[in-house]
């Protein structure tokens, strides 16, 4: 068949079947664990003020996921936001309408608005596009890290093989090793599992652990892989991997890194959030969030002081 509608859930049910051997991040419950999570680092940033009967919630995961919210004065519920669909084309080939339907309008309404007209847009990149696609990479990273963790804590317990001639030696073997393991101060063991010369029949396998046990090195990359990605949504944070202490201009200089790429995008939502203020006669503004500070110990390490939720 040519052009199949195989969509994910299709191409993870083949692999799971004919491929078990198959890596899978992509929708996975572990790859959505951190990307939830780290979808909501990425609204910490910026502190906001709006209007008190807007949902906030659905305010910001539109905004930073989709990319763009559009604002409008509807009839049933007075000046909302509202996801909505961009149509048409201005003199720079930029979006001109916006169009917005829910089941909810009055009489099912449906809404074609000129932005800048009677509509505006809150967006958060000048490509109307959202920061998901940071999310999805770094949970993608982190879910790898620490999938590969985990395998590696489970490769390193230390098991004892022991090679038996039949089934009876077999359980004779693991009672013996039970009560050993228990702390019996004697343990008392058939006399066949014995050879002529006194010495126990068994042959043991022994695995080095502590050659493959990479466990606490992975756990630095995903650590690693988060600071990263605190970087690029504009949270300071220090190197975890210098073990001596940061000077003050390295603090600085990862400051401004962090800035930068926020900086285009709270230019872009200050602008939007002034135009729809004019527009509607609203209160809505953001700013950079005051309590997202760097704190550098003694000892070099960071504290992310920032303990307020990711949607106030």
């Amino acid at each position: 068949m040519i052009n199949a509608p195989y969509f994910y859930d299709n191409v993870n049910a083949y692999n799971s079947l004919v491929s078990p051997s198959t890596v899978h991040v992509k929708n996975t419950g572990l790859a959505q664990f951190f990307k939830r999570y780290l979808l909501q680092d990425a609204m910490t940033p910026f502190k906001w003020e709006m209007p008190e009967t807007w949902d906030r919630s659905y305010f910001l995961y539109v905004l930073y996921v989709i990319g763009f919210i559009g604002i409008l004065d509807t009839d049933k519920y007075g000046v909302i936001p509202q996801h909505g669909t961009l149509s048409g084309y201005n003199i720079f080939y930029r979006p001109s309408q916006l169009i917005v339907t829910n089941p909810l309008f009055a009489g099912g309404k449906s809404y074609t608005l000129q932005i800048g007209r009677n509509t505006t847009l809150i967006k958060l990149e000048p490509d109307y596009l959202g920061l998901y696609d940071i999310v999805d990479y770094y949970g993608d990273l982190m879910a790898l890290a620490a999938e590969t963790a985990g395998v590696n804590l489970l490769n390193s317990k230390l098991s004892f093989v022991f090679a038996a001639d039949n089934k009876a030696a077999a359980e004779s073997y693991k009672k013996l090793f039970d009560e050993i393991t228990s702390g019996n101060p004697m343990a008392v063991a058939d006399k066949q599992l014995f050879d002529d010369m006194g010495n126990l029949r068994v042959q043991l396998f022994l695995q080095n652990v502590g050659q493959n046990f990479i466990a606490d090195k992975l756990l630095d990359v995903l650590r690693t892989i988060r600071a990263m990605f605190l970087t690029e949504i504009g949270i300071p944070n220090a190197n975890t991997q210098k073990k001596e202490r940061l000077i003050k201009d390295e603090v600085n200089a990862n400051n401004f890194e962090t800035r930068s790429k926020c900086a285009l995008w709270l230019d872009e939502l200050q602008k939007s959030c002034r135009q729809a203020s004019d527009m509607f006669g609203i209160q809505l503004s953001v700013d950079w969030r005051d309590d997202i500070k760097l704190e550098v110990t003694e000892n070099g390490t960071d504290v992310d002081s920032s303990n307020s939720e990711s949607g106030s």
